[in-house]
């Protein structure tokens, strides 16, 4: 069995570790809240508009807007967003293996060739990527620091230009959407070409709504109009998905620091069970020594 000192000293360390988590979990619960009112205020205009945008260019030529063309997928970008930080539970790791999985079964081939690049927004995917030798594109782990639709809107200017310019042929994302603090699920989305709406007359079931498809009155003209909307859904949607991801972590990392504060709880009431049996047995052993003592000088 332990020593004393050494029990006191691990209760000591579990104590400070749990109000250490306790605090975490009251910032991340305290950061959840102004992040969930960014992305849930964002969410039904970039919804709307990337609808919009799907609907309208399903009727347009092929040339009408450059980031609607689809080319062979022989350059492939994915940006994959995690956070700078960790004490998450597996928010970061979940996405690179998204990301991994996206690349191995999707883009093997072209993986192969040299041709998969990665925009890593947050350090730990930064980091992870680099480490195995990836293309990484740049260094994107400040947009946290300031972060706005200006900032996050430099990196999809950055991505607009690669595939105008013909070095990425198809650009995807790979996040956690924020669906409430204990549940974040993965999502991969292609960001370019923009996709258009599978058919326009088809009648579409989504989440057991019926949609159908809308016809707008537009002015000045559908092509105007969509040569303008298409490069803003563009920085829209990555700033939305941006968002979604810092609101999925401040909730993966309440989650996690609850969890570890429970966690360390059941352990402090192990370590002082041991503890108390560890200073009752001593003080059975100093007992018996003293009767055995006392035992002894009688008899003489």
């Amino acid at each position: 069995m332990a020593n004393l000192k050494e029990v006191r000293n691990r209760i000591g360390s579990v104590n400070s570790t749990q109000q250490i988590t306790k605090a975490m979990k009251m910032v991340s619960a305290a950061k959840l809240k102004r992040a969930t009112n960014a992305i849930v205020e964002l969410r039904p205009y970039a919804n709307k508009l990337k609808e919009l945008l799907a609907n309208l260019s399903s009727s347009l030529e092929d040339g009408a807007s450059p980031f609607l063309q689809e080319r062979e997928p022989v350059r492939v970008l994915i940006v994959a967003i995690t956070s700078n930080r960790g004490l998450a539970g597996a928010f970061n790791t979940n996405v690179m293996k998204a990301t991994n999985n996206l690349i191995s079964e999707k883009y093997s081939e072209q993986y192969k060739a040299g041709n998969v690049s990665i925009v890593a927004i947050g350090k730990k995917s930064q980091e992870y990527y680099e480490r195995r030798k990836y293309n990484v594109v740049g260094n994107n782990n400040e947009v946290y620091n300031h972060l706005n639709f200006t900032s996050v809107s430099a990196i999809t200017e950055s991505i607009m230009d690669g595939f105008l310019n013909g070095k990425y042929d198809r650009v995807e994302i790979v996040y956690n959407h924020f669906r409430n603090a204990a549940v974040q699920y993965l999502i991969t989305e292609q960001l370019l070409p923009v996709p258009k709406a599978e058919n326009k007359e088809e009648v579409k079931a989504v989440k057991g709504e019926i949609k159908a498809q809308v016809d707008y009155i537009l002015e000045p003209s559908k092509q105007e109009i969509v040569e303008q909307l298409i490069p803003k859904n563009i920085k829209i949607q990555l700033y939305r998905a941006v968002l979604d991801s810092v609101a999925s972590e401040h909730g993966a990392r309440m989650t996690a620091m609850d969890k570890a504060t429970e966690n360390a709880g059941e352990l402090l009431k192990a370590l002082k069970l041991s503890y108390n049996q560890a200073r009752q047995a001593a003080i059975t052993t100093e007992l018996t020594e003293i009767v055995s003592g006392a035992a002894a000088l009688s008899a003489e």
